[in-house]
């Protein structure tokens, strides 16, 4: 099969961790473990989220009194995508991968009058307390949400239209490579009106990119890994019940967090209506049986298969 695989950044460094390279390089070593063991007999993609880290860089420019400014946010994502992906084809090697993986430095075309530029809601960097966390918004400019019990900066997460290496992702899968892309949602750019691409202050939900580049490749499964067992049907209260299975059709009442849970759902049921292809959310531990259907949470087409995609808005098909 051909599965894409999208990595959460939260699953490469745990809510309240200290951001060190070692922490951050423990859990890469996890995930490589499961996604080595996911690998055997299938074609792999791999995208992975850069919230916590790409917020960390974006403090590091802040406070760096060498700058005249900041670095933009489309930067610090190119960042982050080398280093993670770096980590991760590193680790992949180092976990018994028998063929190629590589990392590509990926870009993801949105568009610039996308509504989420004015209602940020994607979560980078670190929690904080709400009285911290509302000093550094006034001093900084930040815009913020509470991420359960904490707070965090929140900025714009416009949907992906169109990855621009797409052509060159899936000719190195049919070489026989495992490919590293879409990092942290891919590099976000929009296209000019003489054709130009140039970089914006955002950051893509990885999911929706994962999602994306699953439906133009024609992916046989997505599977969304993160540092959860399964969706939880009653989150947040005093018992919580994981959820095995659902249909597409059933996603609009699950009702989950714009922030967190609610673009994985979303991604699954973008792939599976636009497929008829199943695909699932669990930890990335379980990936093996998630892929089997005997952990996390799996989406089934039902009546939905084979629909249109608009949530992208376009893109390459």
């Amino acid at each position: 099969m051909r599965i894409v695989v999208a990595l959460g950044g939260n699953a490469l460094l745990e809510r309240g961790e200290k951001p060190d390279a070692a922490v951050q390089r423990r859990h890469v070593r996890r995930a490589a473990d499961a996604l080595v063991r996911l690998s055997a007999g299938h074609e792999l993609v791999v995208c992975h989220g850069n919230g916590p880290q790409v917020g960390l860089l974006a403090l590091e420019s802040a406070a760096d009194p060498a700058l005249s400014r900041p670095y933009p946010l489309d930067v610090l994502d190119a960042e982050t995508q080398g280093m993670i992906g770096y980590w991760l084809v590193q680790e992949l090697g180092n976990a018994g991968l028998r063929r190629p993986a590589l990392a590509v430095v990926t870009r993801t075309v949105v568009d610039a009058a996308d509504p989420a530029f004015a209602a940020p809601t994607k979560f980078v960097g670190p929690v904080y307390r709400r009285e911290e966390a509302e000093r550094l918004a006034a001093e900084r400019g930040w815009q913020i949400a509470p991420d359960g019990p904490r707070w965090r900066r929140v900025v714009p997460s416009p949907r992906p239209r169109r990855i621009v290496e797409k052509d060159t992702i899936d000719e190195l899968l049919r070489a026989g490579s495992v490919v590293v892309c879409g990092g942290g949602g891919g590099v976000p750019v929009v296209e000019c009106d003489d054709g130009r691409l140039a970089g914006v202050e955002a950051v893509v939900d990885k999911d929706l990119t994962a999602a994306l580049l699953a439906v133009d490749l024609h992916a046989d499964r997505l599977l969304i890994l993160t540092d959860v067992a399964a969706v939880m049907r009653d989150f947040g209260a005093p018992s919580p019940r994981p959820i095995a299975s659902l249909d597409v059709a059933d996603l609009a009442a699950l009702g989950l967090p714009a922030g967190s849970m609610g673009p994985k759902i979303d991604a699954c049921g973008v792939f599976t209506a636009a497929t008829g292809n199943p695909s699932a959310i669990g930890a990335v531990e379980d990936a093996v049986a998630i892929l089997r259907g005997e952990a996390g949470t799996t989406v089934r087409a039902g009546a939905a298969a084979g629909a249109a995609r608009p949530e992208f808005g376009g893109g390459d098909a």
